[in-house]
């Protein structure tokens, strides 16, 4: 695995090393693949992993003052709209940073001033290797929304209250803005993350 300094990777247990023994590719789509391993476990047997290879993605936490900027959206796999944090998959060599601010602009109208990483986190290390680099962003200037032709949400401005009532209700239900919540009521409370 390739370094990345958003990402820190503590060392393995060697005992718990699976080995590929082969991989095979079974799907390539616009945004993932998915491919059939077959590997070598620890205890000597054999075993087949599926895997969704997936370029990786960003999600920023966007304050405005005592407020959270979101996103409310059609989410196809869902059948339903979801909101979310502004978010949006890498370009390739893309700079997490670089793209977290240019999600920002694209999809609410806002540029960050500034953009401090926050720990990155794989979404279903499971079956995929898909990372979300998160960041925050305060000190927000307002500008203008520049969706993709295929994209239509709304913004909305939420508090802290507000937003844990969007997940009791299940409209925010997405792993990264449930972090960002948590994130920011941590942030709230200690002035750090």
């Amino acid at each position: 695995m390739k370094s990345n300094p958003y990402l820190k990777h503590p060392t393995s247990n060697p005992a718990l090393v699976e080995e590929t023994i082969s991989s095979k590719e079974i799907f390539d789509g616009k945004i993932i693949s998915l491919q059939v391993d077959t590997v070598k476990l620890p205890n000597g047997q054999t075993g087949t992993r599926e895997i969704i290879k997936h370029p990786g993605a960003v999600a920023v936490l966007a304050l405005k003052g005592d407020k959270m900027l979101v996103v409310d959206q059609y989410r196809q796999a869902l059948g339903r709209t979801q909101v979310e944090i502004p978010a949006g998959k890498l370009d390739p060599g893309e700079d997490p940073m670089e793209a977290a601010g240019r999600e920002l602009r694209e999809e609410t109208g806002y540029h960050a001033q500034e953009l401090k990483p926050l720990p990155a986190f794989y979404t279903s290390p499971g079956f995929a290797d898909e990372v979300i680099y998160l960041f925050m962003a305060d000190h927000l200037e307002a500008g203008r929304m520049q969706l993709d032709e295929d994209e239509f949400l709304e913004v909305i401005e939420v508090t802290l209250d507000e937003a844990y009532e969007l997940i009791r209700e299940g409209r925010i239900s997405d792993a990264k803005t449930i972090v960002a919540v948590y994130a920011w009521h941590l942030y709230q409370l200690t002035g750090k993350i």
